[in-house]
């Protein structure tokens, strides 16, 4: 309870700053996780991303602020964050189908969209198969691309990029230096030095690196490792269940390492995979 409750106070927090610029960093850490896992957490939970959530928290509120007749819409607009009157209206347009300037309008319709909270709800139709595993740091070769700090633009581009490595040739190749455990192709999802997440196609190796692969060191962890299988694409309902049914009754939480995708075999219509996620005692 105490997990889902930060995710409640990490909501109160943006209501509190709906007029201000809404710091990720800052609400993740209310919540007492990495900015890249409370987005992807969040858009599991609430089947929507954060920003999208947070713009339609503020065009609900803003619609009820034009309704005051000394309100123009220029302030609304900047008391929301937006510098230009073309991009609010836009955005209001987006979410009411009507300009901002027509909300006093007789009979218009407005949307409202009150503030989200989270609890448990009991689910369990289904069995998730999964064991917990202490592992010591190990190297991963491959290839990467930076994560968008806005985790659902990365839906789109992360298949484009295992879509070009199946066609280049990388796949092939990162099959070469496969060996070790976890024993598969690998999709991580990590955190560098810098606080930067990237994306990596890669798989577990202590081989030499050819000039066209990079490596990361995958931190010394506990992880809580889940398999399943179908399409490929099946893997993102297994990892929402994950989020939304097996980890806020589980008596863990999110660690501080790397998220992995373990495909066991080449067959996307036929897929066997694992999800690793990394996990500390509450």
């Amino acid at each position: 309870m105490e997990w889902m409750e930060r995710l409640n106070r990490a909501i109160n927090y943006m209501e509190e700053n709906m007029t201000d610029t809404i710091d990720f960093d800052m609400v993740a850490k209310i919540a007492g996780c990495s900015t890249y896992h409370f987005q992807r957490m969040f858009t599991y939970m609430a089947e929507l991303p954060l920003s999208e959530y947070i713009r339609r928290r503020k065009m609900s509120l803003a619609a009820v602020d034009l309704q005051e007749e000394d309100n123009k819409v220029i302030d609304i607009g900047l008391k929301y964050g937006y510098d230009s009157p073309t991009a609010f209206n836009r955005a209001f347009k987006s979410i009411h189908g009507i300009a901002p300037s027509k909300v006093r309008e007789s009979g218009v319709i407005l949307k409202a969209y009150p503030p989200i909270s989270f609890r448990i709800t009991i689910k369990g139709d289904c069995e998730m198969n999964y064991r917990i595993e202490k592992k010591e740091a190990f190297r991963v070769v491959g290839i990467s691309m930076p994560l968008e700090k806005e985790i659902e633009k990365n839906f789109a581009v992360v298949p484009q990029m295992w879509q070009k490595a199946a066609v280049d040739g990388t796949i092939p190749r990162l099959a070469s230096f496969m060996e070790g455990v976890p024993m598969g192709l690998l999709g991580v999802s990590a955190c560098n030095a810098e606080e930067e997440w990237k994306y990596y196609i890669a798989v577990a190796s202590q081989k030499a690196l050819d000039q066209e692969l990079e490596e990361y060191m995958v931190p010394a962890s506990t992880w809580a490792i889940f398999s399943g299988e179908g399409k490929n694409t099946s893997i993102q309902e297994l990892e929402k269940r994950i989020v939304t049914e097996w980890l806020p009754t589980s008596g863990y939480e999110y660690g501080n390492a790397a998220d992995i995708e373990v495909y066991l075999n080449a067959d996307p219509e036929n897929a066997k995979f694992e999800v690793w996620i990394p996990i500390v005692k509450k």
